[in-house]
């Protein structure tokens, strides 16, 4: 069972700037909770993401050495991943593979066939310098634009991406449009296809449905799961209006229904809820 904190997705559509050292004091935070990873921060261009434009400077500061939780950083290009990889702070690598052409060259001003000939690249620099691949599929669930959509282009996807070395895909619920039963066959269908290969949930949700479609994706076998705290986030580069992450604390809620062992520290947990409204003030 993997419990992954994303603070970048919860800061990277904030207008305001959060300030570096909050940044850092947060992040540092979240390293004492004994999460399997933090989704700490983003390499890609500060003209599309200003708010990540410190990344650097944030993971310079972070204490990761006194903490279990691995670090990942999203890349957008090659560019990205080299400089990502130039940190031994960080251990992972995430790209955003999107199976809805619109929104990929939104996300990365690219279209599919070229985002994988640079995913090959990616994937290529990650190995070489020892940093597992995560690759997300945005729009896993659907997407606004018109672009096509059924079950067997994910498992098409999916198949692409664990040929290309990804040690984890996954599924991402970009706009918050997946229902439960959608939740259910899809992660069931993926599980069938690919038993061995560790898929993830990344959903994006109103609260009022969140802890159902945690519930489904667990019933249907996913062992990772990606949130914010209090729910915050949402992709900037996806429609007008941001969908929130499912909430962290309904993620372990759901989790210990079931009496999985999250291995948490309920305390510093706790002290890093207490810290958010204070680096999300305009919530």
């Amino acid at each position: 069972m993997k419990i992954i904190e994303c603070p970048r997705d919860a800061m990277q559509g904030i207008e305001s700037f959060i300030p570096t050292a909050s940044k850092i004091a947060y992040i540092n935070q979240l390293l004492k909770v004994g999460f399997d990873e933090i989704d700490f921060g983003s390499f890609v261009s500060p003209k599309h993401v200003p708010q990540m434009r410190d990344t650097a400077e944030v993971v310079s500061g972070l204490n990761w050495k006194q903490s279990r939780s691995k670090l990942l950083a999203i890349v957008a290009n090659v560019r990205g991943a080299k400089d990502a990889c130039a940190f031994d702070a960080i251990s992972r690598i995430g790209y955003p593979m999107s199976i809805s052409e619109t929104f990929q060259k939104r996300n990365t001003n690219k279209s599919i066939s070229d985002s994988l000939n640079e995913l090959d690249q990616i994937g290529e620099i990650a190995a070489a310098n020892g940093k597992d691949l995560v690759v997300y599929i945005s729009m896993g669930f659907g997407n606004p634009y018109g672009d096509p959509y059924d079950s067997d282009i994910v498992l098409q996807f999916t198949g692409i991406l664990v040929a290309m070395g990804a040690a984890v895909v996954s599924l991402a619920d970009t706009v918050g449009k997946a229902d439960v039963e959608q939740v259910t066959d899809l992660f069931a269908a993926i599980s069938r296809e690919y038993p061995n290969v560790e898929i993830g949930a990344h959903l994006h949700s109103t609260p009022h449905t969140a802890a159902a479609k945690v519930e489904a994706a667990y019933r249907a076998g996913c062992r990772r799961f990606d949130g914010a705290l209090m729910g915050y986030g949402g992709c900037p580069m996806a429609e007008d209006k941001l969908v929130g992450n499912v909430a962290t604390e309904t993620i372990i809620a759901v989790l210990e229904q079931h009496g999985e062992e999250t291995g948490l520290d309920k305390e510093q947990l706790a002290t890093a809820l207490r810290m958010v409204p204070e680096i999300f003030p305009n919530r």
